[in-house]
């Protein structure tokens, strides 16, 4: 059996999605997009997209995942709207995708969650994690 050469990816994830909710220690981003977009400098300088849905296989049981290291992320709202929301720092959990719907478990780090909201965008920070790179694709 092959071992799986891992190599620490410095890099953002950026999720945008056309709404938002929150209920209890939860957050959904509703009418997601497809693509998960990164941009990373290390260990070398690069930017794409992954699907959205294969994001979660960063929450794998591997030590080197965000399952033992969870990032940390930034909703940050549209503000076309004068009373749109600030942003809200938190600590991402157990993501579940379903549909064009990803809900994640959060703690708050800084701001206060509003029970909903119109479209966002949310940065995972997944700098100086041990993350293998996310951007291999896989043959199907």
């Amino acid at each position: 059996m092959a071992t799986r050469k891992v190599e620490r990816l410095d890099a953002v994830f950026v999720q945008n999605a056309a709404s938002f909710s929150a209920a209890g220690d939860e957050i959904t981003l509703h009418g997601v997009a497809g693509a998960t977009i990164y941009f990373a400098t290390h260990p070398q300088r690069e930017a794409g997209h992954i699907p959205s849905w294969r994001f979660l296989e960063l929450w794998d049981d591997s030590r080197e995942s965000f399952s033992s290291a969870p990032p940390i992320g930034v909703i940050s709202f549209v503000d076309e709207a004068e009373d749109a929301p600030p942003d809200v720092a938190v600590t991402l959990h157990d993501p579940r995708f379903a549909g064009d719907e990803m809900t994640y478990r959060v703690e708050v780090q800084q701001g206060v969650i509003p029970p909903a909201a119109g479209p966002c965008s949310l940065f995972i920070d997944a700098l100086h994690s041990p993350l293998a790179p996310a951007a291999v694709p896989r043959r199907r």
